[in-house]
Formats: structure tokens, C-alpha cells, sequence
């Protein structure tokens, strides 16, 4: 676990919300290594403080990340003599760590993309729950235009988002594209200026935080996000049961329930991850073959 001193992120909790900023100004907030390494630990933080309901991912100033850094040579994606070399030990993509991370997260994360989202600053979001635009952004995923393929497991992630079309569409031709055409496939749900959109994004967190039970909220977001894989409906139907099966027996149902009846906000007892049923995670992750 990191000391909690960040150089390239902010990391602060409000309000149940923990907001994860990228905060290299100078660089167009562009991610190297180093700002890998302490945002995949700013949501293992983040998973293990049982207050926070929710992650808000932004950017620092007017873009949200211009990309990969190309330009720092050891201190970004080591671009020297031997050529571009965006894997860890040469063996994998670190962006595709951050992706996974963020993919078995047992919180809800909102995306406010403040400014111009470019590569991984694409990529990185696409496992998010929420993504809010700005609206005067530009969003591009020139990978082929640097001789590379996309990275941040997004030829997984980016189908399922906007649709295979697309996909191709944004990845073959490495275009530059507006922020209406975001909207319209998908890649956000809603536009704001560009002052406003963390706002609007910690506004979407709050409101989970107020009025869902961390299990449930849990649950269902692994429950959508892996089921996207499975051959049948009976697969779901399945988990569904034993989850349904599981909460029946705890508190927040009845809490939940009262709620509703007396016209109230929920107070839900549960926290996660210490109150996850037994029956979780359901799952196996793949190892990866190096």
C-alpha cells in the first residue's frame, strides 16, 4: 500500500465520495508509469475504506489526459534508443492492470471527463459505471497512428460500450472526434460544461451514496459487468437466485423495506467488503500467462 503522498494524483474523501484526480498540469495530465502505479493504488485505497460508497475519476485543469506520455523518456512509457516500450517488464500492459482493477471494483465509478480525453485517456474510462463530458472536449484513439494496437483491455471494453461499429470506426482510423459524437455513441451519457462536470459527477455519486446499500450496489455492478460474457440467460438466473437468497438474510433489506414504507431516506448498516455474503466473489479471474 502507498504511504498515501501522491505526486502525480490528488486523492481525497467527501462525503462517502472518494474523488481521484490526474494532476500533471504541465503534461496535459498525460499518464507514465508512475501515475499508474499510484492510481491503481488510489482504488485498492479506495476498496478498502468501508465509508466510501463511490470513485469520481477527473483531471486537474482543462484536459483529462492527453494520453500516454511520449515525451519523458524513463519517467513516462520509457520512449528511448530501443523504441516505445509500453509494457511492464515487457511482458504486459500496465494501463490493462489499471483497466482490471477498476473492472472488479465492488464500488460504482463515475468518470468526469473535464476536458480532452485522448489514448488511454479514453481507455481508462471505458470500465467506468458513469461518464459525464465536457462539452467542449475532443476524445481520439490514435494508437494506429503511433504504430501500436489500443491498450487498457479496451478491444474488450470498447465493443461492449458503444458497439462494434464504432469501436472499429474510433480504432482503425484513429480520428480526432467531438463530444456530441461521444454522446451519441455512448462513450458518455450526458454533457456539461466543462466547470460544472465534476460537480454533476459528485452529485451522481451522492446520490448513490444516500439512497443504495453498498451490498446491493456491489453485487449488482460485478453481476452486469460478468455477465456480459455468459453463453446464457440461465447463468444469470442463476447467480441472481443465490444473491437474492443471500441479501434476504441480512439487514439492509429490512432497512430498506422500512425506508420505502415510512417515506424516509435508507440508512443502510452493511459495508463492503466486510459484509459481502459468502457466496462472493462467485467468480475465478483467469491467471495470466507471462
Amino acid at each position: 500500500m502507498h504511504d498515501g503522498r501522491y505526486d502525480q494524483i490528488q486523492y481525497e474523501v467527501v462525503e462517502r465520495v472518494a474523488t481521484i484526480t490526474l494532476d500533471r498540469t504541465a503534461r496535459r495530465n498525460a499518464v507514465s508509469y508512475p501515475m499508474l502505479d499510484e492510481l491503481l493504488d488510489a482504488f485498492t485505497r479506495a476498496e478498502s475504506d468501508d465509508d466510501v460508497r463511490a470513485i469520481v475519476v477527473t483531471g486537474a485543469g482543462d484536459w483529462f489526459s492527453a494520453g500516454t506520455d511520449l515525451g519523458t523518456g524513463a519517467e513516462g512509457y520509457d520512449v528511448g534508443s530501443t523504441g516505445f516500450k509500453p509494457l511492464r517488464g515487457g511482458t504486459r500492459d500496465v494501463g490493462g492492470e489499471l483497466a482490471l482493477r477498476i473492472f472488479a471494483s465492488t464500488r460504482p465509478v463515475i468518470a468526469a471527463v473535464n476536458g480532452t480525453a485522448i489514448g488511454i485517456g479514453i481507455t481508462m474510462i471505458l470500465p467506468m459505471d458513469v461518464r459525464i463530458g465536457a462539452e467542449g472536449a475532443r476524445f481520439g484513439l490514435p494508437f494506429v497512428r503511433r504504430g501500436i494496437v489500443p491498450e487498457s483491455c479496451a478491444t474488450w471494453f470498447l465493443p461492449r460500450v458503444v458497439g462494434i461499429a464504432t469501436a472499429v470506426d474510433w480504432s482503425v482510423t484513429g480520428r480526432i472526434f467531438p463530444a456530441d459524437e461521444a454522446l451519441r455513441a455512448g462513450l458518455v451519457r450526458e454533457l456539461a460544461p466543462a466547470a460544472d462536470v465534476l460537480p454533476r459527477a459528485v452529485e451522481v455519486a451522492r446520490e448513490i451514496a444516500a439512497t443504495t446499500s453498498a451490498v446491493s450496489v456491489a453485487l449488482t455492478r460485478q453481476l452486469l459487468w460478468r455477465q456480459l460474457g455468459a453463453p446464457h440467460p440461465m447463468s444469470a438466473n442463476r447467480l441472481e437466485s443465490q444473491a437474492l437468497l443471500a441479501l434476504g438474510a441480512l439487514a439492509d433489506v429490512p432497512e430498506g423495506i422500512a425506508s420505502f414504507r415510512e417515506k424516509r431516506a435508507p440508512a443502510f448498516p452493511l459495508r463492503v467488503p466486510g459484509d459481502l455474503p459468502d457466496f462472493y466473489p462467485w467468480f475465478t479471474e483467469e491467471p495470466f500467462d507471462a
